[in-house]
């Protein structure tokens, strides 16, 4: 880029100004301004490169499946690769990883007319990612009922009259063996989920976890725990044990939330998810639709989200499975906003996260049984590249093991190896994407001398 179009883009104070840049071809996105102005003006170089195709020795083929061509597994260790990367931009639209994000913008994002919003978030997916492949987990219940919480979608409440009959904690040998049976059926990531507020004192209760998750992992699957609030210590310890990541959800946006739940704050959850970060453990967050929600909730969840000091590794975005005898699930008749999600409102939200996120695994996660093959293809092509599979989510039902294989088939995907990095997005491989790089002065003088 000139030192004439940098100086326009420091000039470009107005939207209009912004406006016209952008059909000069001199302004790339958002993502490049907020770098530009994160670093000293004298040592910004955006420099615009392609890289590297087949015919100069890099595998460029369509999907890319050997080793050398897998980024590493650990996200920390995947995005530092990435560290002075601005933008990515392809077939006219740009996107980059960005913590600065308004509620503004993700609401216009948000907002796009259907078809454009599809356009943007599926070319942005295969900027970052390979389409194909998709993360199949398993999540099963290990400790089912008896929760003292008073979120008013959950089935497993003690104060609410369900379904659900409160069961104790299952045998680490159970356990096993459920893991062993998901790993056979194609599942690369088994989670487990238990009923409780938090893990507090359950010393007894947290042994047993400790040598599930070492039991799981030494069988060559990646674990990852929803267990309530965990305090710092705990973290560690689950880390050392191997867990790979820890599902928190946030469910809605902070004003939404007390409307939803009263037992726990929305700060607690929030430093629940810092500490399963500071211990080096991959955080697992994202949320519900048809909580009674409107959509600034959804921008608002979508926020909070992207302004994390770290994205999520993974964020689940599921539609609400009403059960009756809980407060949402009795309300469901009286109230349009709750339970009514249909595929439309699960693709643009899947969508949105896709864009303001590009880095993250996006989940098609609970109430994807209501949903068609064509709906959920349509979900996949908007950005989601991971799933639940099994019959059931805790106590909720799912698409049969044997189902989801015959969709992968019918959709031409393949799953995601366990303990191994994504692929390189084959749009990356092939030349397609012009990546915006940032550099100081000082280190580009040193890689000329070199």
């Amino acid at each position: 880029m000139s030192s004439a179009a940098i100086r326009a883009i420091r000039g470009a104070s107005t939207v209009a100004a912004r406006n016209s840049l952008y059909s000069r071809g001199l302004l790339v996105s958002a993502t490049s301004r907020s770098f530009a102005s994160a670093l000293p003006t004298e040592d910004v170089v955006l420099d615009r490169y392609v890289p590297p195709t087949a015919a100069n020795g890099v595998n460029g083929a369509a999907t890319a499946t050997a080793t050398a061509d897998r980024l590493p597994n650990d996200e920390r260790e995947r995005n530092a690769l990435f560290a002075d990367e601005a933008a990515r931009s392809m077939g006219g639209v740009t996107a980059g990883v960005r913590h600065d994000w308004t509620k503004e913008e993700i609401a216009e994002i948000y907002q796009l007319p259907f078809h454009e919003l599809m356009y943007q978030a599926s070319t942005v997916h295969r900027m970052y990612w390979n389409p194909a492949e998709v993360q199949q987990c398993t999540l099963l219940s290990i400790k089912t009922g008896g929760c003292t919480e008073d979120c008013s979608y959950c089935s497993q409440s003690t104060r609410y009259k369900t379904f659900v009959k409160p069961t104790p904690t299952m045998k680490v040998q159970e356990v096993l063996e459920a893991a062993k049976r998901a790993k056979d059926a194609g599942s690369t990531r088994f989670c487990m989920g238990a009923a409780w507020r938090e893990l507090g004192n359950k010393k007894n209760a947290f042994g047993h976890i400790i040598d599930m998750v070492r039991g799981v992992n030494g069988m060559g699957l990646e674990v990852c725990c929803t267990l309530g609030m965990l305090n710092a210590e705990q973290a560690k310890q689950l880390k050392e044990a191997g867990l790979t990541a820890y599902n928190h959800n946030l469910d809605t946006s902070p004003e939404h939330y007390p409307n939803v739940i009263t037992t726990r704050s929305y700060e607690d959850r929030l430093q629940t998810i810092a500490n399963v970060r500071d211990a080096g453990i991959s955080v697992c967050c994202g949320g519900i639709l048809g909580l009674g929600e409107k959509d600034n909730d959804r921008v608002g969840l979508l926020h909070v989200l992207a302004t994390l000091p770290e994205h999520p590794e993974s964020v689940p975005i599921n539609a609400l499975v009403s059960v009756k005898g809980t407060p949402l699930g009795d309300a469901e008749m009286e109230n349009d906003d709750i339970g009514n999600v249909d595929a439309f409102d699960m693709t643009r939200m899947i969508a949105t996260a896709r864009i303001i996120m590009p880095r993250t695994m996006v989940r098609l996660s609970a109430g994807r049984l209501s949903f068609s093959d064509a709906e959920q293809y349509m979900m996949f092509s908007a950005g989601a590249n991971s799933i639940f599979n099994g019959d059931k989510l805790l106590t909720t039902d799912n698409p049969e093991f044997d189902e989801d294989q015959s969709l992968f088939q019918k959709l031409g995907f393949v799953g995601k190896p366990a303990h191994k990095g994504p692929t390189v997005a084959p749009a990356e491989s092939s030349g397609q994407v012009h990546i915006t790089k940032v550099e100081g002065t000082q280190q580009q003088q040193q890689q000329a001398y070199a």
